[in-house]
């Protein structure tokens, strides 16, 4: 692969590349991740019920198997925003800006980009099974009334995640070594092992990191040809819109949703089937988005030419 704009994405970071400014930013980002947490979730507590509660009520908060739960869950990825964005400034020297490698028009119109691609191709796969299955979670008019608050919060989490995995940690490898084995499959590495959850999908867990380890390689490779997070932003915020707001599974994470698969449908046989098919829409998706992209790229460049 050719890519055009990661001289200009991974200039930022060549400043200050040191591996051990990188793994003391993972630490710092750790560290406000999990504080803010803590602080959103006791917060969220002392809302609910006028005192600060570590127990039950936290623990069915992270679960987010209602629809207070998923939204304070997904207000948790504030920390991880703003950890990165700490650790880029604390040991780099870098701002914001440099993070998503461009200024917001360019941002937000490749950003629209990734979704309006994604959106259509995900409609289609829920109507395939398991997603056929489905039932009835959320009343309409109680969903709509969460709609406004989940999509600001889904494009806060799936923001901080492109931004940390995408931005900051693809950034900083790429400015200290050359091969996409390390700054591309790395990263993408991370975050799929993060989606590790054996207790929840037993059977197909392993093969729920893989599909995680397929769209972030197709995340990473979007902004290392674009120079920018944006397209990355955009599939990113279509696919979590589709899994948690539309037809999620029975159990974490579900709350939002206005479908589910019940969990006695969503065997492992059935999910192993989706899985892959789900890989497969992933990559169609990526190569849609690029082909796009490279066109659009065309057009502005054919625009300024005299």
């Amino acid at each position: 692969m050719q890519y055009p704009g990661l001289a200009a994405f991974v200039a930022p970071a060549r400043a200050y590349p040191q591996i051990w400014r990188l793994l003391v930013g993972l630490l710092l980002v750790a560290v406000t991740f999990s504080v803010v947490t803590v602080v959103v979730l006791l917060s969220a507590s002392l809302i609910h019920d006028g005192r600060l509660d570590g127990g039950a009520f936290m623990q069915s908060m992270m679960a987010g198997e209602t629809a207070t739960g998923t939204l304070v869950l997904l207000a948790t990825f504030v920390g991880l925003f703003g950890g990165t964005v700490l650790a880029a400034r604390a040991l780099h020297d870098r701002g914001f800006v440099s993070l998503t490698g461009s200024r917001a028009r360019r941002l937000w119109q490749q950003g629209a980009i990734g979704a309006l691609v994604a959106a259509p191709l995900l409609a289609l796969s829920g109507l395939l099974p398991p997603y056929l299955a489905s039932s009835p979670n959320l009343e309409l008019p109680i969903w709509l009334s969460f709609l406004p608050l989940a999509l600001l919060l889904l494009l806060v989490q799936t923001g901080a995640e492109e931004l940390f995995f995408r931005g900051y940690v693809q950034q900083q490898l790429a400015a200290r070594f050359r091969s996409p084995l390390v700054w591309m499959v790395l990263p993408s590495a991370l975050f799929a092992l993060g989606h590790y959850d054996p207790a929840t999908y037993p059977g197909v867990a392993w093969l729920i990191v893989l599909a995680t380890f397929v769209f972030a390689v197709c995340a990473a490779d979007l902004t290392a040809a674009t120079g920018s997070i944006g397209a990355a932003w955009g599939f990113h915020f279509a696919n979590n819109i589709a899994a948690v707001l539309f037809v999620g599974i029975e159990g974490p994470l579900s709350g939002l949703s206005l479908q589910v698969i019940p969990a006695e449908v969503a065997t492992p046989e059935i999910l192993r089937v989706a899985l892959f098919r789900d890989i497969a829409m992933t990559i169609a998706i990526w190569f849609l988005i690029r082909l796009v992209l490279t066109r659009v790229q065309a057009s502005n460049r054919s625009a300024r030419t005299p």
